[in-house]
């Protein structure tokens, strides 16, 4: 994707009266309001929301400049070497890498090559991809690199939407080399599966079940797995998979007999602090390893399967793959300069719901943590209540949800978090009406609360809040709820396709007349659609990773002109969306965007669409 695709008309977030002047029009049509702002590409505007976006990532680095410089004193003291950006980065203070944008990148680190060329370009080589800077790759080989296999690996860093002009090669001391090669270079499929081939010769070798273990979350790293799935079965007729679930689906990848799958599992669940001889009991651990240089969570989840067996569960959780602010809104940049504004309060006491809605595994979580990290923790106390905590945030205090003890549940630790002395309170999820009362007095008390609750649409969260408020309390819940609520970002991930190897057409030559009208293209207008035989940089699948698809309500109305937004709620939610101020994004604006910039297959925007 270059420029071009990115939405250059929504610079900033434009006034409540031109937004629903406008709005009722745009309805009516049915037109895109992306489509109609005609400006150029590389206008003013659009140099403007890259300066601000710049400036932003700027501010957030300094801004714990001095107490990362403290810590870092004190670790060496310690013993314990980080570096400032690595510090940096632990606080989640965006970096130079985050300020790119998603056309052709002409600069990355080395841990963003790594994970974004195929391993099989580079791995072979045994070289160490250093960094590039200004359309130069930096790499430190080994062995001597012949003009074939330098021009193989521009190739396809090109292909990976780099901007490579020519490769640099630095030489580095051997044992140096040979050091930093073991170090990040822990990871080749056919390493994994000589490994697991060694350990099935030899299942009572202790030493090759660890490394199996090791390789196995290394290369489920690799692939961009969120979760290792095992299924251990003493049946001898069942199969024993190991599963990575990639971009959304389940893909089998290894296959072990039912002994040796036992083993492993026992492994983990030792590493986990489990009682790896109780199969019964549901239970839940985690652990951490080293990969890459980065420190890597894993959550372990294990209870009983049919008579004798069990099944495993490991989210794998890695703080560098933690979206940004910035990186993550970049296609809803108007919701994005909505919400930096909700989370930078001049003054304290502005309270505030702020609503993440969607199905399970629609990156509810990852956006809220981007939005925890947009927040200026340096002066602002923000304090999370979740179940469980998936991951440290530095400067800001975290609480552990204790399902089953006295003040452990959601809504007492709500009610205990306002006697601490919070700006920001974030909810990992709202699941009861004694946790949605909770929130919106918390909101009501001048706290912003951040939440996440379950919810196929934006408009569909508010009935699903009203549906868990207490009858005698609905209207006077109704009523706070009308108040307080700021933002609804209902989201989805959509598959996006792999723009090495996606098939250029004309949308007349791949979707029929009503398919066309339906997504509101032109007969010419220049689509991708899915190679299914795929290509090297997809693993052949034709997809790579997936992107943000939103469908959102802003409420911009002041507390006093708000009793509409009450009437909509008790009467008919539908009507909020025609209401002054309420700004709308909707999902076909969304998809609509997505296909026209390459980035989603139409066929697969259709299906989408009637969700």
């Amino acid at each position: 994707m270059n420029d071009e695709d990115l939405p250059i008309g929504e610079t900033s977030l434009p006034s409540a009266e031109d937004e629903v002047s406008s709005e009722p029009e745009r309805r009516e049509k049915g037109d895109d309001r992306r489509a109609d702002t005609g400006l150029p590409p590389d206008g003013i505007e659009r140099r403007q929301w890259h300066d601000r976006r710049k400036a932003r990532a700027q501010e957030g680095r300094e801004r714990y400049l001095d107490m990362v410089q403290k810590e870092r004193v004190m670790l060496l003291d310690q013993g314990v070497v980080r570096t400032t950006d690595q510090l940096l980065d632990i606080a989640g203070a965006g970096g130079a890498s985050e300020l790119e944008e998603e056309g052709i990148k002409d600069r990355a680190a080395g841990d963003q090559l790594r994970s974004i060329l195929p391993v099989q370009s580079w791995l072979p080589l045994s070289i160490h991809l250093i960094d590039l800077k200004e359309g130069v790759l930096r790499i430190a080989p080994l062995h001597e690199l012949n003009d074939r296999q330098i021009q193989s690996l521009m190739s396809t860093a090109q292909r990976s939407g780099f901007s490579v002009d020519r490769i640099e090669i630095e030489m580095w001391d051997r044992a140096e080399l040979l050091e930093t090669l073991r170090s990040v270079h822990d990871l080749s499929a056919d390493r994994t599966e000589k490994t697991l081939a060694q350990w099935l010769g030899d299942t009572d070798n202790g030493l090759l079940l660890n490394q199996f273990q090791r390789d196995m979350m290394a290369e489920a790293l690799q692939v961009r797995a969120s979760d290792i799935h095992l299924l251990q079965d003493s049946n001898s007729d069942s199969p024993n998979w190991i599963k990575y679930r990639i971009d959304g689906d389940l893909v089998p990848m290894h296959l072990l007999p039912p002994e040796a799958m036992a083993r492993l599992t026992t492994l983990l669940k030792r590493d986990a602090g489990l009682n790896f001889g109780d199969k019964t009991t549901p239970k839940d651990g985690r652990f951490g390893f080293s990969w890459q240089g980065r420190s890597i969570d894993v959550r372990v989840a294990a209870g009983p399967h049919g008579q004798e067996g069990e099944k495993l569960t490991l989210r794998l959780l890695d703080r560098a793959a933690l979206k940004g602010f910035d990186e993550l809104f970049r296609r809803h940049e108007d919701v994005g300069d909505y919400l930096a504004k909700l989370l930078s309060p001049e003054i304290k006491g502005g309270g505030g719901l702020i609503l993440l809605s969607g199905p399970t595994g629609s990156g509810k979580t990852t956006t809220m943590y981007a939005c925890v990290q947009q927040i200026d923790r340096r002066r602002r106390h923000v304090l999370t209540i979740e179940d469980p905590i998936e991951y440290e945030l530095r400067y800001s205090t975290q609480w552990q949800v204790r399902p089953g003890m006295p003040g452990g549940e959601f809504p007492d630790l709500i009610r205990a978090a306002m006697r601490h002395d919070p700006d920001y309170i974030v909810i990992g999820e709202m699941r009861d009406g004694d946790t949605v009362e909770t929130s919106l007095r918390a909101a009501e008390s001048g706290h912003t609360v951040i939440s996440t609750i379950h919810a196929d649409t934006a408009l569909q969260t508010f009935e699903r809040l009203r549906s868990l408020m207490p009858h005698e309390r609905e209207r006077s819940s109704t009523y706070t709820l009308a108040q307080q609520v700021k933002c609804v970002l209902n989201q989805r991930l959509v598959r996006t396709l792999c723009q090495g190897c996606a098939h250029k057409d004309e949308a007349s030559s791949y979707l029929d007349e009503h398919e066309i009208t339906q997504l509101g293209l032109d007969d010419k207008t220049e689509i991708r659609r899915h190679n299914t035989s795929g290509c090297d940089l997809c693993n052949r699948t034709g997809v790579v990773g997936r992107t943000l698809l939103l469908d959102a309500l802003l409420i911009t109305l002041g507390p006093g002109q708000r009793n509409n937004v009450y009437e909509a709620l008790m009467k008919n939610v539908n009507n909020l969306t025609s209401e002054d101020g309420v700004m709308v994004h909707t999902r076909r604006e969304g998809l609509v965007d997505l296909v026209t910039s390459g980035l989603v297959d139409p066929k697969s925007a259709l299906s989408h669409l009637e969700d």
